[in-house]
């Protein structure tokens, strides 16, 4: 068979394989240490587990409404209104709910984006922005921001990368891949430019905005001005530690918009899963406690991380101010060679760690971490790695880490 020239297109996504190929290594007797993947290693809250055998019991296993059970939909709209500081700023008609964030985003910009609109990333960003907008026959426009500037998107910058085809303008805060929290300074300097050209949408992914680091993180809802634009997308994969329930939800005050894509999902997926959906309600309805402590967990291993990789050996290290990734810089180690007995140079026949790409393939093949290029995100001077583990797996991973640096020479 010949597959589509649009999907042959898109790429597979890095996080992904590298997880799959660390997971194939375990099972064949490697002791691998797993930091590629940005899945919480807590326990889902007890009252959330509990709200799933209530809905089996309650038999909540039929079809429900495209968009979304009632329940969550206004639960989503009240924890999406408290968030922005401003009551019943949402309704339960403005939300949409979707399998996981990650469709939500996809339903945003296969309904907003056509063949030759342009869609503004600021990388690094997530791997699968600019697949999706491939999916929607757009063109992704990279825009880069430094660590110099904490990987924060100017205003200079935005307005010049803004052409008469710019659709969207995609932002993640906090960030994914490099944990840089939008102020509302920043988010109000943002929004002069985006005044001035009202025909650029909004999509801002804010999947991570319970794991922050410097107090309440901004919303892009506080941008009541902006509101006819503005698409906002969220879940409880993150925050709650339920990414395997696949919920995940858009906020928009546009009902042409809300229409349209909820007309794409009813034919893509008829609804999510039931049992799913009365579980992220109780979730969103209950105490947040449970959230705010994995929080100071992940600020604990954030401390952690950071402390230790200020230790290795040609790397540069920024602090993440939220969500659970560590972007280091590792230009000084680019260019140098593994020992010639090593396994990375007897599985790919040289000694040259020339990139990104190939230093991850050294520390998992030598070091035995899995971890992701930066290439993968827009920034091939950079690797991820996800501290949403345990302190004692931070600490046994990053001491392999170094070790393996200790050889390059």
């Amino acid at each position: 068979m010949i597959v589509s020239e649009r999907i042959a297109q898109i790429s597979a996504s890095p996080t992904l394989a590298m997880a799959a190929k660390a997971v194939a290594m375990k099972a064949a007797g490697e002791n691998i240490l797993s930091m590629s993947l940005g899945e919480p290693d807590f326990p889902t809250p007890i009252h959330v587990k509990q709200a799933v055998k209530d809905a089996v019991d309650a038999d909540l296993s039929h079809y429900g409404p495209v968009p979304g059970t009632p329940g969550l939909r206004a639960a989503a709209a009240k924890y999406m209104s408290a968030w922005a500081g401003k009551t019943e700023l949402f309704a339960a008609e403005d939300i949409i709910v979707s399998v996981g964030a990650k469709q939500s985003i996809c339903n945003a910009i296969e309904t907003l984006v056509g063949k030759g609109d342009e869609v503004i990333l600021p990388t690094p960003c997530w791997v699968s922005y600019s697949e999706m907008v491939k999916l929607a026959e757009g063109m992704p426009v990279f825009v880069r921001t430094t660590m110099d500037n904490d990987f924060i998107l100017t205003p200079e910058v935005l307005e010049a990368a803004i052409t008469p085809r710019t659709k969207v303008l995609v932002l993640c805060t906090p960030n994914n891949p490099t944990g840089a929290v939008y102020s509302a300074k920043n988010i109000d300097a943002l929004a002069e430019v985006l005044l001035r050209y009202p025909q650029v949408v909004i999509i801002a992914d804010e999947i991570y905005n319970q794991i922050c680091y410097t107090g309440t993180c901004a919303s892009w809802a506080s941008k009541t001005e902006l509101l006819d634009r503005l698409v906002i997308v969220n879940g409880v994969s993150k925050a709650f530690a339920m990414t395997g329930y696949r919920i995940g939800w858009l906020a928009c005050k546009d009902k042409a918009f809300i229409k349209a894509c909820t007309r794409l999902q009813g034919q893509q997926i008829t609804c999510a899963t039931m049992v799913a959906q009365y579980a992220a309600q109780k979730a969103l309805e209950g105490d947040l406690g449970c959230v705010a402590d994995m929080t100071k967990a992940f600020e604990r291993r954030r401390d952690l991380i950071v402390k230790l990789a200020k230790d290795i050996r040609g790397w540069k290290v920024r602090s993440p101010k939220g969500a659970f990734y560590l972007f280091p810089d590792v230009t000084g180690l680019l260019g140098m060679y593994a020992p010639a007995d090593s396994a990375y140079a007897k599985s790919r026949n040289t000694t040259l760690v020339a990139n990104a790409d190939d230093l991850c393939e050294y520390l998992l093949v030598d070091g035995h971490v899995a971890c992701v290029s930066g290439s993968a995100f827009g920034e091939d001077t950079c690797i991820r790695l996800s501290y949403a583990c345990s302190e004692r797996q931070i600490a046994e991973a990053m001491q392999r880490i170094r070790a393996a640096v200790e050889r390059l020479g």
